[in-house]
């Protein structure tokens, strides 16, 4: 069975790890860096960036996440898990990880009353899927390395490369799985060329 991780140290943990049993995987939480090893892939979820950041430094995980994506281990960030990823952060002079070639605006769509749902398309799936924008960020521009996945009102909102996915929403905060799932996916992939 393939074990995907959630980065225990803040966030909307818990519905990401119900999110991930629905795709018939098991989830698990991880609040140590040494516990990387265990899983097959990795979520990063939302939360505050600056607080996950100082979080991460506390507890020694960027140089482990580094290394456990360099193993070509997926790894999916949503929402300020989609900053620690990103390669630039607008107003900013470091970025947190560095994973992906992109650079992100934070709280593109205004501040937490703000918050909305949107449909979006995405990429790979056959419906509209429901977007929970909270504070979110969103992608202004993408190297031409990236796969664009889904755009809100022009902006990047979703983006694959190579093992690593980002999106600037909470696909977590609904009952549709689909986006967990496309992720279980990339994670089957990574496996399979294991066994290969």
């Amino acid at each position: 069975m393939l074990t995907i991780g959630v980065l225990g140290l803040q966030g909307a943990v818990r519905e990401h790890i119900q999110s991930i049993e629905a795709c018939g995987a098991e989830g698990k939480i991880i609040k140590r860096a040494e516990e990387l090893v265990s899983v097959d892939g990795l979520i990063i979820p939302g939360g505050e960036s600056t607080t996950m950041r100082r979080l991460m430094d506390t507890y020694q995980f960027i140089e482990p996440i580094k290394a456990f994506a360099a193993k070509g281990k997926p790894i999916f960030g949503t929402c300020a898990g989609l900053i620690m990823l990103a390669k630039h952060i607008e107003d900013r002079d470091n970025a947190h990880l560095g994973l992906l070639n992109v650079s992100v605006a934070r709280n593109s769509f205004g501040r937490q009353v703000d918050s909305f749902e949107a449909d979006l398309e995405v990429k790979g799936l056959d419906a509209p899927f429901t977007g929970v924008f909270i504070r979110a960020p969103h992608i202004i521009s993408a190297d031409e390395s990236v796969e664009v996945m889904a755009e809100y009102d022009g902006r990047i909102v979703m983006a694959k490369e190579n093992n690593i996915l980002g999106c600037s929403f909470h696909p977590e905060l609904t009952d549709d799985h689909r986006l967990t799932q496309l992720f279980v996916e990339m994670v089957k992939t990574y496996k399979t060329k294991l066994a290969v």
